[in-house]
């Protein structure tokens, strides 16, 4: 793994192998930092990254210059690996909580512009819908904002009116959820 571009570009992110982790893999985040940084000013943006894991996509927001990064990961390795990492690379704007995703979503008070959610293969389909369903009733996006959820291709997300557009990247897909169609931003 290692960040594509922004202030640290070209760094490695070796977590220890002994990590829960599936990280995004550089085809899918570059597809993925591709198409946000042509809709979105990320120094503009607060971003919330669900089960960041090894910290990939964060540090990628961080290294972009988003204005705030929200990680949040219950696993204490992934957890204390990326605050570490995050120290190393001077990125004050990334906070990494320790916590239960949907302890957290049910219970924050804050609002976002981008949510990425990277859940476990293990995660089933209730569990997908509960979390999407729970970002949106909760209205953690900002009005322009947008959730996007990578998931396997088996699992389906299309009965969800808010979500505008999907792209594959082999097996896995991204989805994203929001009130405005890609076209449709500034």
């Amino acid at each position: 793994m290692r960040i594509i571009s922004g202030t640290k570009k070209g760094h490695i992110i070796r977590p220890p192998r002994n990590l829960p982790i599936r990280p995004t893999t550089d085809l899918s985040k570059e597809s993925l930092f591709n198409i946000i940084v042509n809709r979105f000013d990320l120094e503009d943006c607060d971003v919330l990254d669900l089960f960041s894991g090894g910290g990939s996509v964060s540090l990628e927001f961080a290294s972009r210059g988003a204005k705030s990064v929200t990680s949040i990961d219950k696993h204490p390795g992934c957890a204390g690996f990326l605050k570490s990492e995050a120290k190393k690379l001077e990125f004050d704007q990334l906070e990494v909580i320790r916590a239960d995703v949907f302890h957290y979503i049910r219970n924050t008070g804050d609002k976002f512009d981008l949510i990425f959610c990277d859940p476990p293969y293990a995660f089933s389909q209730s569990q997908y819908d509960e979390m999407i369903q729970t970002i949106l009733d909760r209205e953690l996006l900002k009005e322009d904002g947008w959730c996007i959820v990578e998931h396997h291709f088996v699992t389906k997300l299309d009965h969800f009116p808010e979500r505008f557009d999907t792209r594959a990247y082999g097996q896995n897909i991204l989805s994203f959820f929001g009130n405005q169609a890609l076209g449709d931003r500034d």
